[in-house]
């Protein structure tokens, strides 16, 4: 089968390669997925480029792609509950042995004609729901919603504000909204990103370059600040302009990666206004089974999230279009 495969280990020109590799066979408690389509994610980008390395890979290369859905092609021998032919996508990673494992970072995931999953981790979808919509619930939607409900507490009536309206920013506006956040400032230096925010339920965009933003933000919430505030960008300048945007006990939410330091310049006045700083990532199995549950009784709508499809022989070229922002994408998808 074709696969789009990183080597960790090569030199920066030869890492990541779309080669031909046999089709896996499930073992017990695997299944054996025909791939309908992938997602393509920032952190893909990083683990080709390096700033990301798996943690425990113990193969010279894997497949990439941790957003992913299609169909139950064949069942490992023992296992029972999926039949062939249904329609699922696949959690974005596994628990063993008390570690978390991420697909297509740690073990092979989806970009290629077939992936192998563990029982566990395969979720029906409805049969309305394309794979182009499905793949991304895993991380792309489930990140922010995770974020939001589980790590920020969100509450109906806060005020929130999003900082990058990118792929985990333009959902976070949209579920921001379902979670009843008011009102919902949207930040960004691109002004199609702005619009886009605004399409999507936000109630104010702000250009970052604005040297009145935070002006702005108080008179947006009669003068208090933002409960919380959300770092889809994983930009240290992000991070110091939102903090300076929190109410007193505001949180500060990190979503987007970095591998750059976290400072905060005026460490004072935080600890005095008894301000949060919280780190999150990924999403919990719950998560995913919430949202597809919410798409099911269409309490929310991922249509207009993608933004091109792809053969999955082009994904270097998807690669380049996320890196350089190539039509200010929010998902790249990939089919087989």
């Amino acid at each position: 089968m074709l696969a789009a495969r990183l080597y960790p280990g090569a030199e920066a020109d030869k890492r990541f390669r779309v080669e031909e590799v046999p089709t896996p066979v499930p073992g017990p408690g695997e299944v054996l997925i025909k791939v309908g389509a992938a997602g393509v994610c920032l952190s893909d980008v990083h683990l080709i480029e390096g700033m990301l390395t798996p943690l425990f890979l113990h193969e010279e290369a894997v497949v990439l792609g941790h957003e992913v859905a299609g169909t139950v092609d064949r069942l490992g021998p023992g296992v029972a509950g999926p039949q062939v032919g249904d329609r699922v996508l696949l959690q974005a990673g596994e628990i063993r042995d008390g570690v978390t494992y991420t697909r297509g970072v740690d073990y092979d995931g989806g970009w290629a004609e077939y992936a192998l999953a563990s029982v566990d981790t395969v979720v029906p979808i409805p049969d309305e729901l394309p794979f182009e919509e499905a793949c991304f619930i895993p991380d792309a939607v489930s990140t922010p919603w995770a974020a939001i409900t589980a790590t920020a507490q969100i509450r109906p009536a806060e005020p929130v504000g999003l900082w990058g309206i990118g792929g985990l920013g333009a959902h976070g506006v949209q579920l921001l909204r379902l979670a009843g956040a008011a009102p919902i400032i949207a930040v960004d230096p691109l002004p199609a990103a702005r619009e886009r925010a605004l399409e999507f339920g936000a109630d104010i965009a702000l250009d970052a370059a604005d040297p009145d933003l935070r002006s702005a933000v108080l008179a947006a919430t009669g003068g208090v600040g933002l409960a919380a505030a959300f770092d889809f960008a994983g930009v240290p300048a992000v991070r110091e302009q939102a903090v300076r945007c929190l109410a007193p006990a505001g949180r500060l939410v990190l979503v987007g990666l970095t591998d750059k330091p976290i400072t905060v310049t005026d460490g004072t006045a935080f600890s005095y206004f008894q301000q949060q700083l919280r780190g999150h990532y990924g999403s919990a199995p719950e998560h995913v089974l919430e949202l597809v549950n919410l798409r099911r009784l269409h309490r929310i709508d991922f249509s207009r999230s993608v933004s091109g499809v792809l053969p999955l022989a082009d994904a270097p070229a998807a690669v380049r279009a996320l890196e350089t922002k190539e039509g200010d994408p929010i998902r790249l998808v990939l089919v087989p």
